[in-house]
């Protein structure tokens, strides 16, 4: 009797699961336009430009009820499994020869960097007040690789989607903010173009940012920019998990992100190990460069769609109504990341 009343109830399961189509395809959509765009306009990343479009997208009438209604399973999923994939991608980016080739003073000046603003942003956030998991996915995304980290935090804390959105939101403004002014205190400053390539690595936000102010410069600054990204977007992989230590406990349903989960959080997240495995698969120097290339385009292509997903879970109103807090906090996250990383440049250089 038992089985034949489960048999019975799991059609009415089934109905009740929610259609993903609506949303992945909106997703594709976002992403079709982020990509034209930036192929017309190459200087604009791909990346913020699909946050972008998400927001925009959100708050259009005749797409604001779908985008909260039915489409909201299928961008809710296209922001957690794309980000997962890209976020391994990422990770062919980066081989242990091109930390070597750093020096360990610049190493060792990354990662002071990544640990004050870390440290720094989440504490002023929470004498701000910031509600929830803000704080944590903030500091996140200052300090490692914007989005991408919020993103990949969240998935391990288990955040509210709304948390993650309006974190997203922030962190693309500033960065956004950094591509317009950074460049222009290149001079004012005295750096050097590998010297300005460095400050722009250490203190932009998100590898397409990082590229789109650091290319101003000439190569060399870009070269140097990317490698010292990338020294900050290995430090993910031990943040994940750390987080996800800390998260071990049985939680509840948490907003946009299904049925309940009541298993205690992974120590090490599926999508960090695949991370660290990429690293490792890109050291041993047995992928040709026509794989590598096929994966940094995979890997753009899956993020845009996941940030897409994740803008258009932005609540303008909402942000506004804590619009004063949320703006002191994003300038002075930006000035800290700038000041430290730029004495942190002045520092190796001597």
């Amino acid at each position: 009797m038992a089985l034949l009343r489960e048999r019975q109830a799991q059609p009415s399961r089934e109905r009740e699961t929610p259609a993903l189509h609506p949303g992945l395809l909106l997703a594709a959509c976002g992403l079709a336009v982020a990509l034209a765009v930036h192929r017309l306009v190459p200087a604009v990343p791909m990346l913020t430009l699909a946050v972008v479009l998400g927001i925009i997208a959100a708050h259009l009438p005749r797409l604001r009820s779908v985008i909260r209604g039915s489409a909201r399973p299928g961008l809710g999923y296209a922001g957690r499994r794309s980000m997962r994939v890209g976020i391994v991608l990422l990770g062919l980016q980066l081989g242990l020869d091109d930390v070597a080739r750093l020096g360990w003073a610049t190493v060792v000046m990354t990662l002071a960097v990544v640990l004050a603003t870390l440290s720094g942003t989440w504490w002023l956030a929470r004498r701000l007040g910031l509600p929830r998991d803000q704080p944590l996915l903030i500091a996140a995304g200052y300090a490692i690789c914007g989005a991408s980290a919020i993103g990949a935090v969240g998935e391990a804390r288990g955040s509210d989607e709304r948390d993650a959105a309006t974190s997203v939101a922030l962190v693309t403004l500033c960065g956004t903010l950094a591509i317009a002014v950074l460049p222009l205190l290149q001079g004012p400053l005295g750096l050097g173009d590998a010297e300005f390539g460095r400050w722009v690595g250490a203190s932009v936000h998100d590898v397409g940012q990082v590229v789109a102010t650091a290319q101003t410069a000439g190569d060399t600054a870009l070269g140097e920019a990317v490698l010292v990204k990338l020294v900050r977007v290995a430090l993910l992989a031990p943040l994940v998990a750390a987080v996800a230590l800390s998260s071990r406990r049985p939680r509840g349903d948490v907003v946009g992100l299904g049925e309940p989960d009541r298993k205690r959080a992974p120590l090490m997240p599926l999508f960090v190990v695949g991370f660290l495995a990429a690293v490792t698969l890109r050291s041993t120097g047995l992928l040709p460069a026509e794989v590598l290339n096929a994966a940094h385009t995979g890997q753009e292509l899956l993020l845009a769609a996941a940030l897409f997903g994740l803008g258009s879970a932005v609540d303008l109103p909402s942000l506004a109504r804590t619009g004063a807090r949320t703006a002191l906090l994003g300038l002075s996250a930006w000035l800290v990341v700038a000041g430290v990383s730029y004495a942190g440049v002045l520092l190796v250089a001597r």
